[in-house]
């Protein structure tokens, strides 16, 4: 069974989003072995280059497998596209680790190490609502996949 994480910066604190997130990686268990991996986020009496180097390090480090970064400059694609995507990406690696940064973005080295760059579109979205977007699209990728009713 391939293994999906999550790593994203900073937690979730308000209990709708947790339970938004416990929903999806509740039903994402048929599927896939799911993990969300928080790193701290570094935003104490910092510049933003400061703080990109820190969190940097932190999200290198869980980085693991095929590493597809969420970001504003990546390819927007259909979530038909993004099902084939991992349907692919899964038959080379058996591990594909989704990346969201902070409010600063990620670091250089991040986005160097990224095979793939998406983005949710030219949006901003609120990191918590980002990393739902993100987890009930993976979820929704692997339905399209499975072909159930779910994406209709």
């Amino acid at each position: 069974m391939i293994t999906v994480n999550l790593v994203c910066v900073g937690n979730l604190k308000e209990k709708f989003w947790v339970e938004a997130q416990n929903e999806y990686i509740k039903r994402l268990q048929k599927f896939c072995k799911f993990n969300v991996i928080e790193v701290e986020e570094k935003n104490v009496a910092s510049t933003p280059k400061d703080i990109l180097q820190k969190e940097e390090k932190l999200i290198l480090e869980k980085c693991k497998g095929s590493v597809i970064l969420f970001d504003v400059q990546g390819e927007a694609i259909s979530s038909e596209q993004f099902s084939q995507f991992i349907q692919k990406s899964s038959l080379l690696n058996s591990t594909l680790t989704f990346v969201i940064g902070g409010s600063y973005g990620v670091g250089d080295g991040v986005k160097k190490a990224a095979d793939k760059k998406l983005s949710f579109g030219k949006i901003t979205l609120p990191h918590n609502l980002a990393r739902i977007v993100a987890i009930e699209q993976i979820y929704r990728a692997f339905n399209i996949a499975a072909g159930t009713s779910y994406h209709k």
